[in-house]
């Protein structure tokens, strides 16, 4: 839907124009309106003073920063894209789907409060549905893949043996196809910062990006602002 808005208006039609309004429903289902039940991770990162980071991908990054802005100790959230060139890191480069990158968020967080672990929880749990490939919900294409870029080889431990513990669990109908990652975070245009906050009622958020958070709020109310 937002690569349509990328690519300009003219052609849509009625049906265009109705969808970008949040007019019509949109085309795939599965909005994240319920978290999937999920056990904590049997490992996490060793803890470390300071600050962390963690950066994820998992469909548009509009809602996995409303969901991330949520959780107690994250200290803040940042739109970009990862897995490409920083000459090609722009919205209207990166919608062609001929960039390599995916969009993703970068949360710097305080792991006195929430460790690296946790927000994989949330992350495979609510923020988004790992075992679509290559979309999530309405968007379609290798941007909006599920992938975790780890910032340390901690973070690439524990991301893996989650991953495979959950695939071990059967929490989920279909395998999971979250990527292990390398790539260089480039963050986005100020236009995609803070977005859902920014604009509640835009009809992308209200249908896609507000049950999100509404779901992670009610999963993990312990770790909610």
């Amino acid at each position: 839907m937002r690569r349509a808005v990328a690519l300009g208006l003219a052609g849509l039609g009625a049906f265009g124009f109705a969808h970008l309004a949040g007019l019509v429903p949109p085309v795939f289902a599965g909005g994240g309106e319920k978290a999937v039940t999920i056990p904590a991770s049997s490992t996490d990162v060793a803890p470390a003073p300071g600050d962390q980071v963690a950066v994820l991908a998992g469909g548009c990054f509009w809602g996995m920063e409303a969901v991330f802005e949520q959780v107690k100790g994250v200290k803040s959230v940042v739109s970009g894209y990862a897995g490409g060139t920083r000459a090609t890191a722009t919205y209207a480069q990166v919608v062609t789907e001929r960039t390599g990158h995916a969009e993703v968020v970068r949360i710097v967080y305080d792991p006195r409060m929430v460790s690296y672990a946790t927000l994989l929880r949330i992350y495979f749990s609510v923020a988004h549905d790992p075992t679509q490939l290559n979309r999530q919900g309405p968007d379609v294409g290798s941007s909006y893949r599920s992938a975790i870029f780890p910032q340390n080889a901690g973070q690439a431990r524990v991301a893996r043996a989650y991953i495979d513990q959950l695939s071990r669990g059967g929490a989920y109908r279909a395998p999971i196809v979250t990527r292990i990652e390398r790539g260089t975070f480039f963050e986005a245009e100020a236009e995609h910062q803070d977005f859902a906050r920014r604009n509640p009622n835009h009809g992308y958020i209200v249908r896609w990006d507000k049950p999100k958070v509404a779901a992670f709020r009610a999963a993990f109310p312990g770790l909610a602002r």
